[in-house]
Order: C-alpha cells, then structure tokens, then sequence
C-alpha cells in the first residue's frame, strides 16, 4: 500500500474502459490519477461507461467522468486533461495507461516510456474481443510472485550428510517446492541453521527435502521450524515497438491456443482499416468484413518476427470486423479489472505482471447459428440509443429481450454492486422487467475499497436500497427494486412459488456457502438458470447452472476446511492462528454465550428442560455458566469488572500453565521416551502481572469494560485509575493440585465428556436463583464486532492471543494480522471481483438468447496473481435410469393432487397411480423429514393413512399446517420395479393449488 500510495498514474481514454480501469486503480489508493481524454461523449459511449449520462453527450468525457471518479476515495486526487500527451506531459506518471488510442500513439508513448522508466499498459476491447500490453521495463523487481502466504511446517528430523535431508512432522504435507527458500527457527542441536540466510531447497517428497551439505555442522538434537523466505525475482519486459514483432501471448482460454496470434493481427488491420477509412467496420457488413480479412494478409505478409502466422483464419478475422464497433459493459469489466490489476503490480512489484500481450474473445455469446447468420447489418445499426454499443453485436432483438428478463440478485456486496452496474449498462430489466436485489447488512467504512456504489455519506445505511439508488442514476430506465431479507427457508412466504416462477433467472453474489447451496437448491427446483460467482483475494471462479443441461453448484463441493484440534487450543498452541482462535473462543465464552444462557434460564420456562437434554457433559456445562453469571462473577461497581478481569488474567496465563508444567514437567517423557514436549508441543512458561506492562493492562481495561457492558454497567478507559485498584488487590498464590486430568488428544476428552456428575448437576439446580430474579438482571450478549475500534472487542482479542503466544513462546500478532485471522477477513480487492462479474454478465447474455449447446457456456478460474486463467465447459447433469427412462436432478414427476371432482388425492390413489402409471411400487414415501408410509408400517396406521387426503397426512405428520404461499409439496420415493427390484427415480412435486 505504501509503494501504491507513491505512485502517479495517467489513464488516457475514458470511455467504458477507461473508466472501468480508473474506478478500480482508484479504489486501490495510489497516489494520483489523471484522466486523459480529448473526446466528446457519443451514445455508443453510454452502453458502458457508467459515469456519463444521457445529458453528457458532447461534452469531454475526462472532465464529466472526474468528479464522480473522485467520490469514489478521498485520499485518490483525481484531476482531468485534455490536451496532447507530449513526452514532457508523460514524465510527471510512474504508470502510463492507454485505452482508446491509435497504434501510432501507442508505438509513440510505448517507446518513449520503455526508454524513460515509466511503466505502460495498454488496453483496448473490440466488441467481444480484448487487448491487454504490459512493459515494466527492462528490470522489475517482483516481491511476490504468486500471492499465497509463505508455508511453514515443524521438523521432526535433520541429517547431517551431504544431502541434509529435513524430514516434517507428519502431521501435513510441508507444500514446498524445488527451488523455493528457506530459513530455520527453533533447531535445538544443528544451531548453525537458525542464523543462515534463505536456504534453496530440493524437494524429496511431501514431507521431506534437501537442504545442503550439513555434515560441517552440530548434531541435531529436536524440534525446529522451517518457512518458505518469498526471495524477489526480476522480470524483464520488450518495449511495445520490439513486442509487436515478437509477441509472448497469455493464454486466456487454452481451447483457444491458436487464436491470440491471429487475434493480434487483427487488431493491426483494424488500425489500418480506421486510419485508411477515419471509422471501424460497420457492425455485420460483408463488405468492411472482407476488407479487414485483406489488411490482416497484408499484416501478417510484412512481419518478420514470430508474430508471422501460417495461416489467417478469414473467418475469425471477419467476425472481428462484424463486432468491433460494439462496445461491451462485461468485457469492460473484464479487460479493465485485468488491466488495473496490472497497474497495480507497476506499482507495487506485488504479482507476477503479465507477460506480455493477452487476447480475449466472447464469441461464443454470439448466436449459436453457424457465423451468426441471423444478425444482419440492419439489425445492429446504430438508433442513437444508449444501447448502440451493445446493438452493434447483438442486434436490436436482443435488446428487447433484455429488457424484459426478471431476475433475482441475492447480495448487494462487493459482486452484487458490479452486477447491478452491468445489468444496468446492458439494459437488463430496462423495460417490463424488473431487478429484485436483496441484501439485509447496512454498509460499513471497511466496504467502501470494493464496493463501489457506496459513498462515506452511505455508512450505517441499507446496501441494497443504495445500491439500487446508484444504478437508477446510470441508468434511468432500469427498473429495480431493494429488499432487506435473508434468502432462507424463513422467507419463503416472500420468495415463494409465484415469486421464483416469475423469474427468468437468478444471480448470487454471496459471501458463504450455505446460502449459495439454498439458492441453488430453489433454482433447481424451480428450473431456473443460476449464475454463480466468487472471489478470494486475487482469485475468482464464475460458475453458470442451466437447467436440463448443466450440473447444479451442489454437485460438486470443496473439502471442508481444516479445524484446529479442540487440546491444541486448549493446551498446545504451537502457531499465532492458535491463539487467535482460543482468544476469539475466549470472548464467546467471557461475553456472548454466559449472558445469552442466564437471560434464556431467567426468561424461558423451558430452558432447564431442554438444556438437561443435551448431550454429554453439555448440561453441566451450561449450568455451570449460568450459575457464574449471575451468582458468582455478578460485578455491582466498575472495581468489581476490574478485579474480575485481573483474576481472570492470573487463571489463563499464569494458574492454568503452572498446573500444566505440573501433570508434564519440562523433563517429562513419552511411553516410548521421547520428551513430552516436542514436535508440535511447545512447552509454556507463567507470566508475572505488572501493571508497567501495556499489554497485561490492555487485557485487563479491555476485558473489565467488556464484563461491565454485558451487564449494563459503565465503564473506564482511566487506565492510571484502573492500576490504583490493581494495586489494591491482593491475588492469592496458586498451588498447583494433583489429580487434575489435562486431556492430551481430543479422543481423550470425547470419552472424559460422556460422563456427567449427575450430582453436582443436582446441587446448580437448586443453587440458582428462581424466575423472580429477572428483574435484578439485565444482562447483554456481546457480539463480536472487529470494524470498531472503540468497542475493546479488537482490543481484548489482541491482548488475550499475544498474552497466550507469549506463555508458549510464539511470535505475536500485531493488531492488523489480529483483525485478518481472527475477523476472519475474506481478502477482497476490486479488480478481481470486476472481471469476474465480467464472465458471469457473458453468461447472462448467452441465457437470455438462450443458447442450448453446453459448449457455448464457460466456467471460469482466474488467479490474477500468476497471472493464470482456465475456462471449460461446465459439466454436464449427471444421467440416470429406471426402465428404459434417463433422469436427471433437473426431473421429476409431476401429479396435480386435486382430482377432475375437485377432491384432493388420497394416500391410496397417489401408491395406485404410481402402480398404473408408472410400473413402480412406492415401498417408503417421505415428505422432508417426515416419513407417510413405508411397507413395514403397522397395519392399522396404514389402513387409517389409505383413506386421507395426502395434504392431510403431511400436516398430520409434521404437526405444522402449510402456508397459503405453499402451491406444491415435495415427496421423495423409494421404489420397486415390476420385477420387484429396486429402482432409483426422481422426486415427486405435488401441485395443491
């Protein structure tokens, strides 16, 4: 950020995508931008550069688009230019971008920035294609070539030869490779490796690799940790003039591995066809089509480096030529999130840049129609509309189709607020139709770096109100409407049958997992098609569901998440995201859960009766806290809260290690007499309280006015008053107690759990207050809140994790890396969440012309830190069988319940009419959990369940009545054929009304 905040940067072109590129370098928080345009605003600008509006035409595109540029980040000054770019003019820019700008010009400024240190992008789209340059000179340094944060693993075993093999505790793979470095930190034994600079190393094999020659050094005697050291490589970059002939190509999409080369000559005829002619090609016209086939032989016949092809593709050169007037928001959006991001890595040395040229192309959203016969030059000419960049492509029909889509955005974050500026520059529901988003969070300051239609003035106010707010200006004629709700079974009498039956298609921009599986689940259920997004830093995937044709998002799962074993963050901590996490278990079990259970028992009848209920030593548990909470730790003066937090303080980091080192002693050994403490067991030391010690202090003024908020109590931030009643207390000396059990694997514990004393259970039941007592207590459960620095949350969590990495010897955290891990910050940056909202709006157009062909769809992976891009095909529905029938989740059976008479089916004729219909004997019918018939049910509640209607079996069953926004109820079947095999089918959706 540092290096970024040094940084000057000029961006010449503003329109579409200049302006996506500016946006987002702006949000990164460089030093400066200027905006660099000698053009007026024309309609076709207005299909994607969102920051013009009709009014603007004529005016300069640079000195319109500055000032809402400039809202997007006060610390960014952003200044507009409109004169020539002299060589003087460009000396002031450590980055130079070009969009929109003639070959001569970029060959002009290309050259003198090469020979000047000024590093130079240049971007440009075509239509469905996109251009991206890079020169960074003749020696960059990259810091860190591909993002991931540096491995570590702990030693088990070093050899002292001449191949100095490290062998890892088998716990996890170490992840390195050959060729990465090293340090060493901890080796008792071989010490001579804890003071060496980055080692290369040779990797053996997952959990061992080759250092170097180690016989010179001392015995290794144990322990040690070993971390990946990113070591700064240098990138040499050819001047734009020299890459021209000589092109190295980012491959984009390697089913495409010919196509950057001819692709590359083709925008060179394209510069010559608009020099030769002052215009481009006229959208779909024969004619300029076969003309720009004739400049690319010309092109391609006078080079003589390797930018010399074999042979010209006519036919991509032509629909080159059909498209490049069209001026498209989604590659905008793409080649722009890519671009920025390259500036960035100008910046910063931060990411392998790219090298050098990159080539994009979206033909397949064209019509599925061999050479799209069925757009005309007719269709796409331009009507001095808003949309004539996009009409340019797809003609005018596609327009009105867009118009009239109906779709549902579940999220208004960092990818709903890009989908909405998309869907309002395509004019998506620009007609009839309708943009339903919803989000129910209110903006926060920390969004406002990606989230770009949020301002300051926005804070505390709803997301999807405001984002709605912000795309009605882009574009009047949107129509849109902002919902507050969760997506979730809670809301389906809001988002019922006729709400997703009127849909065309929905979009997620979601942050979990969870919700994205419910969304998914609806729109399988409801057929509609699903366009499904993420990112993670410099990483994103795009991910589109097509009903009948493609696998649902459930189909496939990441694993889960690796969990940290329950005795490492109790007893064995050995790394800072150990002790981020118990301190953060630390504040749920201090300051939410306590007064969450006491309320609960002082307000809810039922509460002991279920809390007895749980399972293991839950019960126990529970109780005992609640018990804590309102008799015991019960403060009634802000000097109670302080006494509390210094006990506290005294347990954790210096009571509880004595009695550890007490059951295993710094000499204790194993069974099979290895030390206890090694590998992965660090051993701990007590820690002395000093009220001279800020972060003993810190813990106790933050933990004290935590205690006093959750009871309604005032608080102090009189740190000189707190230490004076510090000073007055008198802690008692801690003798360490024998018959302690610490449980040393979390095996050990389960089993220790299972059992209950069911006396001392007994004697809380009758300690606690009764029901009366209420009205004594007002007691608030604290929710964590890491945004906020005034609230002692951050302050609490960084004071109790580096206390603990203290007590075992683990480097600390500062209050940044504190916030990341135990915030658990999702990495978010505007560039990355730009492109891909890019891909998934490609989707979207192909959706609403409604290719059929799952080849004409992409899933997309892009790590913009490599930089590494992969597209394919998504996987089609996986196949079944019954008789001679295919299925798929998309399938089902579908049986109106109501009768010709007007009488709803009953249990007996639903099993007949899968007999008659079907050849299929149902053996066990459920209904969600509920379970209406098997084979094996007892006979007279089968003969009592024949004769109901199937409605009535299903509230009688589940004891809950079905809403009026229910028109249809899922039945799931277990069956037998006729040769009374089993047999899987599909679901059964039964219509009520």
């Amino acid at each position: 950020m540092k290096r970024m905040q040094s940084s000057n940067v000029l961006v010449s072109g503003l329109r579409g995508l200049g302006v996506e590129i500016a946006k987002n370098v702006i949000l990164g928080g460089v030093k400066s931008v200027t905006l660099h345009d000698q053009g007026q605003a024309e309609w076709r600008d207005l299909s994607s550069q969102f920051y013009l509006r009709e009014e603007d035409l004529g005016k300069n595109r640079a000195e319109v688009s500055q000032t809402r540029l400039a809202e997007l980040n006060s610390y960014v000054p952003v200044v507009a230019y409109t004169e020539a770019l002299t060589d003087d003019y460009l000396t002031q820019f450590q980055v130079v971008v070009l969009t929109n700008s003639p070959l001569e010009e970029q060959q002009r400024v290309g050259d003198f920035c090469h020979s000047n240190g000024i590093k130079l992008v240049v971007a440009d789209t075509r239509g469905l294609f996109g251009q991206l340059f890079c020169d960074f000179g003749e020696e960059m340094l990259v810091i860190d070539t591909n993002g991931e944060q540096p491995l570590s693993a702990m030693i088990s075993m070093i050899t002292k030869d001449a191949a100095g093999v490290v062998t890892c505790l088998d716990e996890a793979r170490h992840g390195f490779e050959s060729g990465d470095y090293v340090i060493f930190t901890e080796v008792q034994g071989m010490a001579e490796l804890n003071s060496c600079q980055p080692i290369e190393i040779k990797t053996l094999g997952p959990y061992t690799f080759s250092i170097c020659d180690t016989t010179g050094f001392s015995d290794y005697v144990r322990g040690g940790i070993v971390s990946q050291v990113k070591m700064p490589q240098k990138v040499a970059f050819k001047s734009f003039t020299t890459s021209m002939a000589e092109p190295e190509f980012v491959v984009t999409d390697f089913a495409k591995f010919e196509r950057p080369g001819q692709v590359h000559l083709g925008f060179q005829a394209l510069h010559s066809y608009q020099r030769k002619h002052s215009r481009l090609p006229k959208p779909w016209c024969q004619a300029d089509g076969e003309e720009l086939v004739s400049l690319a032989k010309e092109v391609n016949s006078s080079q003589t480096g390797s930018a010399k092809v074999d042979e010209l593709d006519d036919t991509l050169i032509k629909k080159l030529s059909f498209v490049s007037a069209g001026d498209l928001a989604p590659i905008n959006a793409f080649i722009g999130g890519l671009a920025a991001q390259e500036v960035m890595k100008a910046c910063t040395g931060k990411f392998m840049p790219m090298k050098q040229w990159l080539y994009f192309d979206a033909l397949e959203c064209l019509p599925e129609e061999e050479g799209g016969a069925m757009l005309t030059e007719e269709d796409c000419a331009p009507r001095n509309s808003r949309y004539d960049g996009q009409i340019a492509v797809f003609g005018i029909k596609l327009q009105e189709e867009l118009a009239k889509q109906r779709y549902f955005l579940v999220g208004a974050g960092a990818i709903g607020c890009e989908l909405l500026k998309n869907f309002a520059m395509i004019g998506l529901a620009g007609g009839e139709g309708e943009v339903i988003v919803t989000d129910m969070d209110t903006i926060e300051k920390s969004n406002l770096n990606r989230q770009f239609l949020f301002r300051p003035w926005d804070v505390t106010k709803m997301k999807s109100e405001t984002a709605a707010a912000a795309v009605k200006q882009m574009n009047p004629s949107i129509r849109i409407t902002g919902h507050q709700n969760r997506v979730g079974p809670e809301t389906e009498r809001v988002y019922d049958d006729d709400f997703f039956e009127s849909l065309h298609g929905v979009a997620n921009a979601l942050d979990n997992v969870d919700a994205r599986m419910y969304m998914d689940r609806r729109c399988v259920y409801y057929r509609k098609p699903l366009l499904e997004s993420g990112t993670l830093g410099t990483k994103g995937n795009v991910q589109v569901v097509i009903p009948f044709l493609t696998e649902s998002y459930s189909s496939s799962q990441d694993p889960p998440e690796k969990s940290i074993p329950i005795c490492t963050l109790k007893n064995f901590p050995n790394a800072i995201e150990h002790t981020l996490q118990w301190a953060r278990d630390e504040f749920e079990g201090l300051f939410k859960q306590p007064s969450e259970n006491a309320m609960q028992y002082l307000t809810d009848a039922k509460f002991l009766e279920r809390t007895l209920k749980l399972p293991g030593a839950q019960p126990l548990e529970v109780l005992e806290a609640v018990y804590k909470s309102l008799v015991i730790d019960c403060p009634h003066s802000w000097a109670d809260c302080v006494t509390w937090a210094r006990h506290h303080w005294q347990c954790q980091y210096s009571n509880n290690i004595h009695q550890l080192l007490h059951n295993f002693p710094p000499e204790q050994l194993t069974s099979s007499g290895a030390p206890f403490w090694s590998g992965p067991k660090r051993c701990p030391h007590p820690l002395e309280f000093s009220t001279s010690n800020d972060l003993h202090m810190d813990y106790v003024m933050s933990g004290a006015n935590l205690f006093a908020q959750s009871y309604g109590m005032q608080g102090s931030t009189d740190r000189v008053g707190v230490a004076q009643i510090l000073d007055s207390l008198s802690v008692p000396t801690f003798v360490p107690r024998s018959g302690v059990k610490i449980h040393v694997s979390d095996q050990e514990m389960q089993s220790a759990n299972a059992n209950v004393d069911d006396n001392r259970l007994e004697e809380l039941k009758t300690l606690l207050p009764g029901p009366e007592a209420s009205s004594h207590f007002k007691l608030t459960a604290i929710d964590f809140e890491k945004d906020d620095d005034s609230n002692f949350h951050m302050d609490f969590i960084v004071a109790a994790s580096n206390l603990r990495a203290e007590n075992y010897n683990i480097p600390p955290a500062d209050r940044h890396k504190s916030k990341l891990i135990a915030g658990k910050i999702i990495p978010a940056i505007a560039t990355t969440t730009a492109a891909v909202v890019g891909l998934v709006c490609l989707e979207l157009i192909k959706i609403v012309q409604g290719h059929k062909k799952v080849e004409s769809f992409k899933n997309g992976f892009m790590n913009l830190a490599l930089p590494f891009f992969g597209f394919s095909e998504p996987i089609a529905a996986p196949s079944h069988k019954y008789y001679e029938t295919d299925w798929s989740l998309w399938d089902r059976f579908e049986v109106k319940g109501l009768q010709a008479s007007g009488e709803e089916m009953t249990l007996r004729q639903f099993l007949d009419y899968f007999k008659n219909e079907h050849q299929l004997e149902i053996t066990m019918l459920s209904q969600g959990v509920s379970m209406l018939y098997s084979f094996f049910m007892p006979a007279a509640k089968l003969k009592e369940r024949l004769v109901l209607p199937m409605t009535e079996i299903v509230t009688k069953v589940s004891k809950k009545k079905l809403g009026k926004h229910v028109k249809a109820l899922v039945f799931e079947l277990c069956c037998n054929d006729l040769n009374d095999e089993d047999v899987e089918v599909p679901y059964v959706r039964y219509t009520i009304r």
